[in-house]
C-alpha cells in the first residue's frame, strides 16, 4: 500500500501504531519487494426515519428514499480491499520505487442496486467490483525531493480523507454501485480520486514539505435535468469538456514537541473548463468558458491520548462529493455556470488504556445554486428542486485492535440531507467488522 496511506491509517487507530508500517519485505537482489495491503469487511444496516415524499439527489445521493424503510448488507467500508506490490532500490545516487496495486470488493453487490454498500442480491449480474488504484514510479534524492509519475491518490483534499477516522470503518453508507463507502466524502470534503499525474514533491524541511502535480482533468457532470433552462428532459448528464489539465498542490507543516504532535496543511486545485453540452441535445451547448477551483485547509493535533482534528474546503465549479460533479447549474437557456460549494468536518479522539480509540466527528458539505438558477421559482426549475443543499452527518466510532495487525470497528451514523426546495431527509446507520493490514 501507498506509504502515505499506511502511515496514515496507522495514525487513524492509535498513536502506539497498532498497524505496522511496511507488509512483507523480500529482499530480491538489487531490490527490496513489499507486499501489503489490508482486507476488510463489515455488516452494515440503513435506517430512513423520514418518511415522507422529499427526495434529495444529487452526486452524494444516499438520501434518495422517499418511505421509511430499513436495508442490510455485507461489504467493504471507505477503504476497498488492497493488494499492494512496491519495490524500491538505490541506483546511480537515486532512490527509485514503484507501486502497483488492485482493489477488489468484498460483496457480490448487483450495480443497479440502491441501500448500503454491501447489500448483495447474487447471481451471475452481481459483483462486488474490482479498482486499479495505484500504478505509478517515483525517483529521487533527500538532497533536491522526488518525482512521481503514474496514477496514485490526488493531491488536493487527500490530507482530509487521510485523516478522517471513517477511514477505518464505513461512515456514510452509499447508494450505488461500487465497492466502498462513502465515509465522509460528500459530508465534510470532497474526493480526493484516484488520478494519474506527474508531481513533484520537496525535500522535507524540518517539518515543512510541499507537493505541486499536474494532473489528469476531469470532465463536468451534473446530476440533475431542467427543462426550463433548456437542458434535456429525458436525461440526468450536463457535461463540460476540460480544456486543460486540472493543477494541485499542497503544502504541509508536521510538528513534535514532547507530547504533543500534529500537522497543518492547506491543498488547492483549479482547471480550466469550456464547451458544456447536454447529453441527447446537440442544440443546448454552452459557450462558458471558466476556471473551476477549490482550495482548504486543516489541522490536527494530539496529546495525551486526545486527538482533535478541523478542517474546512471552498470552491467554486468543484461541485460536491466528487470533483466536478454538480458543480455546473443554469445561467439562461443552454447556458451553464458554476455552483459555489464549502464544507469542513469536526472529529475529537482518545485512546483508552486498553488501547481502544473512540472517537465523535460532525461534517457538512454545501452546495449553492447558480445565479440563474437563484432567480427561478421551485416551479420553473423543476426536478432540480431536488438538487442537494446540504449533506450533514454526525458518526460515532469505536476501533480495538485485536491484536498488532487486526482491529475491530463498531461505528454510529446520524445523517440528515436538504434539497434546494427545502425538504430534508433523515436517516440513522450502523455497521460492524473489523480490517487486517498486512
Amino acid at each position: 500500500m501507498n506509504k502515505n496511506i499506511k502511515l496514515a491509517v496507522a495514525g487513524a487507530i492509535l498513536a502506539t501504531a497498532s498497524v505496522a508500517n511496511a507488509g512483507i519485505i523480500i529482499p530480491a537482489g538489487e531490490w527490496t519487494v513489499d507486499i501489503g495491503g489490508n482486507v476488510n469487511a463489515y455488516s452494515q444496516w440503513y435506517k430512513n426515519n423520514s418518511g415522507n415524499s422529499a427526495t434529495v439527489t444529487s452526486s452524494a445521493g444516499v438520501e434518495v428514499n422517499t418511505t421509511k424503510s430499513t436495508q442490510y448488507g455485507n461489504g467493504n467500508g471507505l477503504l476497498p480491499n488492497f493488494l499492494s506490490v512496491s519495490g524500491s532500490t538505490r541506483q546511480n545516487d537515486l532512490d527509485v520505487a514503484f507501486t502497483i496495486s488492485i482493489q477488489p470488493g468484498s460483496s457480490v453487490r448487483n450495480p443497479l442496486e440502491t441501500g448500503p454498500s454491501g447489500n448483495d442480491s447474487g447471481g451471475l449480474a452481481s459483483t462486488g467490483g474490482i479498482n486499479n488504484r495505484q500504478s505509478f514510479m517515483t525517483f529521487g534524492d533527500k538532497s533536491w525531493g522526488s518525482v512521481k509519475l503514474g496514477k496514485d491518490l490526488g493531491i488536493f483534499a487527500s490530507d482530509a480523507i487521510l485523516s478522517d477516522m471513517t477511514l477505518l470503518g464505513v461512515g456514510a453508507s452509499k447508494a450505488g454501485s461500487g465497492n466502498t463507502s462513502l465515509g465522509r466524502i460528500g459530508w465534510g470534503y470532497l474526493y480526493a480520486d484516484w488520478k494519474s499525474m506527474m508531481a513533484y514533491t520537496t525535500p522535507n524541511f524540518n517539518g515543512f514539505q510541499a507537493t505541486v502535480g499536474i494532473t489528469s482533468p476531469f470532465n463536468t457532470l451534473n446530476t440533475m435535468a431542467n427543462t426550463a433552462a433548456g437542458l434535456n428532459s429525458t436525461t440526468t448528464t450536463a457535461s463540460g469538456n476540460s480544456a486543460s489539465p486540472a493543477y494541485e498542490g499542497k503544502a504541509s507543516y508536521s510538528f513534535a514537541a514532547n507530547d504533543v504532535t500534529g500537522k497543518l496543511w492547506v491543498s488547492g486545485i483549479s482547471q480550466r473548463v469550456n464547451s458544456f453540452k447536454v447529453a441527447n441535445n446537440a442544440s443546448a451547448v454552452g459557450n462558458e468558458d471558466t476556471v473551476a477551483y477549490a482550495g482548504d485547509i486543516g489541522a490536527t493535533v494530539n496529546v495525551a491520548g486526545f486527538g482533535l482534528t478541523g478542517y474546512y474546503y471552498s470552491g467554486s465549479g468543484i461541485g460536491t462529493t466528487g470533483q466536478f460533479m454538480d458543480g455546473f447549474g443554469v445561467k439562461s437557456a443552454g447556458v451553464l455556470e458554476s455552483r459555489d460549494s464549502d464544507g469542513g468536518y469536526i472529529q475529537a479522539t482518545y485512546v483508552l488504556p486498553t488501547k481502544t480509540k473512540i472517537g465523535a466527528s460532525w461534517g457538512v458539505s454545501n452546495l449553492d445554486r447558480a445565479s440563474g438558477e437563484n432567480t427561478l421559482t421551485t416551479a420553473a426549475v423543476g426536478s432540480s428542486g431536488n438538487l442537494v443543499k446540504e449533506n450533514s452527518l454526525w458518526t460515532i466510532g469505536v476501533y480495538h485492535p485485536l491484536t498488532k495487525h487486526l482491529n475491530l470497528v463498531a461505528e454510529w451514523n446520524n445523517s440528515r440531507s436538504e434539497n434546494q426546495a427545502g425538504q430534508e431527509n433523515k436517516a440513522n446507520s450502523g455497521n460492524l467488522g473489523a480490517i487486517l493490514f498486512f
